[in-house]
Formats: structure tokens, sequence, C-alpha cells
């Protein structure tokens, strides 16, 4: 066996394939400018830069160019590792690279949630890379053919690696993400971030965020850089801090980047850190919303949203040239049987456009998934991907006995899909957005970035202004906003563009759940819980 620890090793990093139909897999939008997949496989170009750096890397990313048989037979090492959603994937890759007599190494949050799923891997590198890459690299310096790592301690985020982003083509994505905070505050009972990375923020220094911006801007890039923290804001603090410093290197660099990020709704309570985001040119937030409704809220410990009115604070975000997106859950136990009218009033008034309605899905490992198990109402197979259409929150949630109805729940969830995707409600939402928006964008694009913004621009035109469902909306959407606040055209045609996604998602879920419902009503909720409880492992 060859000596792995070699200056000449050729380690592959494989990035498995996500759905085609994921709400984050907007591929209609990539045509439209030219790119191939959303966003770039930060996890693994982390990892890389973890590695010895006298090994040869190569890192292919099966959403924008396809694995070959060569690519793993040329590597002497394979490693691969990602979420929930790509569980299917990573166990076929993992299968794949055995028939090939390929040394795999899998880590990431959904091996580390549940590592027996991945029990095929050679090597299992679970929790932080950070602590548990130097464990495997010991071993696999003394010849290990196996292993798994896993430690309860948390990384020092002051200690961490600028990622290999050399390793991709920037041309292929939207976006390019880059880490400032792990961990999060909060105690939300459905969420796994705290389960995976705490409830103390750790963050990395003002200057290694600079320094991973410096990298970007010297290898060439320029454009949309995501904040990729669960929660940017876990300490406001610290972001200010962070703010502060990145706005004389944007000054000083001519404004090279612009960013979005996620952050809770509390972030609207800060007008100086909404100015400093302004002033650094941060242009969208996801807002982690979840339900309007204060008991559910309460009750689901999300109690830092709780008498938050959510159109106040989009409007106070777009106040400062920020555009909200918005995460919805239907589910809840306590939930009311108005929540789909609560829901679709919530989003319509607010005028969030992009907006995430999920099913609940009891996480590996969360207070949720433990409460459940207790009561004896969670699926023995809960968090396994078991059928063909599982592939995210809007596919594959409610893993376990639901107090209400299933059924009425998911016709609670088409209804809210079918109401805020009609062209009609979605474009009042952008209409909204675009005229009130006050944007002081920075920056600017080159004139090649111009020119495929300019082709992007008339094929949004083409695919969206001569669409019989949404042309007539789409120009007078355009018209409104040009002649009344010229500065939105940007946020809003975006917006539109995005909608292309949206109504082909929307179709297929909701046909998807169509399904589910006619199988309850033919066999009976009882039958199907019975069924799936009884999907023990032996």
């Amino acid at each position: 066996m060859k000596d792995l620890f070699s200056e000449h090793t050729k380690c592959l990093l494989v990035q498995t394939k996500f759905s085609g139909f994921s709400f984050w897999n907007y591929q209609d939008v990539c045509d439209i400018v030219g790119a191939k997949y959303p966003a770039a496989p930060l996890g693994l170009m982390t990892v890389a830069a973890l590695f010895p750096q006298h090994w040869i890397f190569r890192l292919i990313d099966e959403n924008v160019e396809p694995l070959l048989d060569e690519h793993l037979t040329w590597a002497d090492i394979v490693c691969t590792g990602g979420m929930l959603p790509q569980q299917k994937s990573i166990l076929s890759f993992i299968r794949r690279a055995h028939d090939l007599d390929r040394i795999v190494v899998v880590g990431g949050p959904d091996p580390t949630s549940q590592p027996d799923i991945y029990r095929e891997a050679d090597f299992l590198v679970l929790g932080e890379g950070e602590i548990t890459i130097p464990m495997f690299l010991n071993d696999l310096e003394k010849g290990a053919k196996s292993g798994r790592y896993f430690s309860e301690e948390k990384a020092d985020m002051l200690q961490s690696v600028v990622p290999r982003y050399d390793l991709i083509r920037f041309r292929n994505y939207i976006m390019i993400g880059l880490q400032f905070i792990r961990g999060c505050p909060f105690n939300c009972e459905f969420c796994d971030v705290i389960e995976l990375y705490g409830r103390i923020p750790r963050f990395k220094s003002n200057e290694q965020v600079i320094k991973e911006l410096q990298s970007l801007y010297d290898l060439g890039y320029r454009g949309h850089i995501d904040m990729v923290d669960d929660n940017f804001i876990g300490n406001k603090k610290k972001a200010k801090e962070l703010l502060r410093e990145l706005k004389i290197w944007t000054q000083n660099h001519g404004y090279p980047f612009y960013f979005t990020t996620e952050a809770s709704v509390n972030l609207t309570d800060d007008d100086e850190l909404l100015q400093l985001m302004k002033e650094v040119d941060f242009r969208y937030v996801f807002l982690g919303i979840e339900t309007p409704e204060n008991d559910t809220l309460k009750l689901n410990k999300k109690t830092q949203n709780v008498n938050k009115p959510i159109d106040d604070a989009v409007r106070k975000l777009l106040s400062f040239g920020i555009v909200s997106n918005g995460g919805y859950i239907i589910g809840f136990d306590s939930e009311s049987s108005q929540i789909a009218d609560n829901m679709i009033d919530s989003i319509q008034k607010s005028g969030i456009c992009m907006a995430m309605i999920g099913l609940l899905y009891a996480l590996p490992n969360t207070q949720l998934t433990r409460r459940l198990a207790t009561e004896g109402r969670l699926f023995q197979q809960s968090s396994r991907s078991v059928g063909e259409n599982d592939f995210d929150q809007m596919t594959s949630g409610l893993n376990f006995i639901t107090l209400i109805s299933r059924a009425d729940i998911l016709k609670n969830f088409i209804r809210v899909l079918n109401v805020i995707y009609e062209p009609s409600d979605y474009y009042k939402r952008v209409v909204f957005t675009g005229l009130n928006i006050r944007p002081n964008y920075k920056h600017t694009p080159d004139f090649r970035t111009w020119l495929i913004y300019m082709r992007s621009f008339l094929r949004v035109c083409n695919k969206a202004g001569f669409n019989t469902a949404t042309g007539f909306y789409y120009w007078r959407m355009f018209f409104t906003v040009i002649f009344r606040n010229p500065k939105g055209i940007e946020a809003a045609v975006n917006l539109a563009a995005m909608f292309i996604h949206f109504q082909k998602q929307k179709e297929y879920i909701v046909s998807t759940m169509n399904s589910t419902i006619v199988e309850l009503e033919k066999t009976g909720e009882e039958a199907y819980h019975a069924r799936m409880m009884g999907n023990r492992d032996n």
C-alpha cells in the first residue's frame, strides 16, 4: 500500500450532488447569469487547507461537472462530506469509489450527526475538522487503513486556515462563501446548529477574515461574498468590529465585493449595525422567521422572534438597502388552524419575495428529536432519506407522528405555496421591494461583468417578460419601479429572475404533496404512522 502521507499523495475532494428541485439550487438563475451552481463548496476547500500542503489536490463539484472514473483512479485518497440532503449522493459516491478500490474519507454535518449511516467509508472524520483532521492524519502517517475520529472539543477559530479558493473556477458559481462565526447563542428546539457548534459563538479575528478576502482578491475574484454564518450577529459587538475593519479594507480596494448573510430578526434593533452593513455593501439577509404565531415561537424556544413584527423588520432593512429572505416552517404541534392564512398574511404584508416554506423536520440530535423520541412519536428511520423525493425540508419533513392531522398540515403547506408563488401575489411583493428599497451600492462591476449583467437582464426580460403567466406582471413591475424608484430596479429584476426557479419548484412540490395526501386519505393516517414507526433497524 502506498504511503499516503508521502509528498506526492494525490487527494481528490468531491462535492456530491444536490437535487435540482432544492430551494437553494436555482439552476434557472444560474443559466441566466452564466454560472453552473449557486455556491462554491467552502467546506471542502477548508478541508484541503487543513491537509498537508505538499499533497496534490483536485476538487470536483458534481453540481458543475461530472465525476469521471478517471478522476477517481487518479487519486490515492478521496474525500467527501456534506449535509442531510446529500446523504444519498454521498452513499452512492462511497460505493462507486470503493468499486474502483479507492480509500474514502467522509466528514461533515450529517456524518457527524449519524455516523453509522456512513459506516462504509474507510475513515470517518467527524466534528470540527480543525480538531479531528490532525487525529486522522496522525493515524494515516502510522499506516492506518481505517478509523473513526470524533471530539467534543470545539475549534479555536483564531487558529483557522484560509480555504483553498484556488481549487475552484470562480465563474462556475454565483457566490463564494466565507465563514466568520460558528455557534449561535439562541436555543431553538428544532435547530441542529447549537448541537453541532455550540451556543457560545466563536469568531475569527478581523485580520483573518480580511486575509481570506485578500486571498480571493489576489486570485482575481470580484463580486458576491456570502457570509455563511448561521447567525452573523451571534455577537453584535464582534460583528460591528468586523464591519468597521471591512469598511476600511473595502474602501482601500475599490469595493471589490458585496455581501449576503443570515441573521436573527433582532438585527433590526440596531441602527448602527445596519448602517455599517450598508456601508460595507450587504445586499441580502436571510431571516429565520419560522412562524408568525407567537405562542408557537415561545413553545419552540424561538423567543428572540416573539413580538417582532416581521413587516416592520423587513421595511427597516429595505431602508438600509438590504433585501430580506425568509425561512418559515409548517407542522409545529401548537400552530393554529389559521396557520396558512397567518403565514400568507405575514409574507404578503412584509413583502418577502424569497420565502422558503419548509415542513418541520426533526434533525438528528436536536432537542426536538429527543423530545419526540421520548414521546414515542419519532419515526425510527427519521433522518434517513427514505424516498426518491426527499431532498430538503420542502419535500421531506414531518418525520414524526403529528398531533395535528398530517393531511391538514400538508394542505396548509400547499395553500401557502400556491398563494405566495402565484404570479400576481409574488410580483406584488417584488413591486413593494423595488419601491421601498433605498440602496447605496458600493461595488460596481468591471466592463466585462457589466456586459454579463446586461446579457442576464435581457435573458430575464425574455423569460419573464414574454411568458404568458408572468409577462404582464413583469412589465408592470419594471415600469413602476423604474419610474418611481430607479435605484430599486436591480433588486426587483433579480427577484423576478428568482421567480422562474420558485415557480417550477412550487409546481413540483405541490404535485408531490398532493400525491402524499391521496395516499394518506386512502390508507388512513394511523396506518401510515404505524408503517413509518415499523421501519426499525435490527
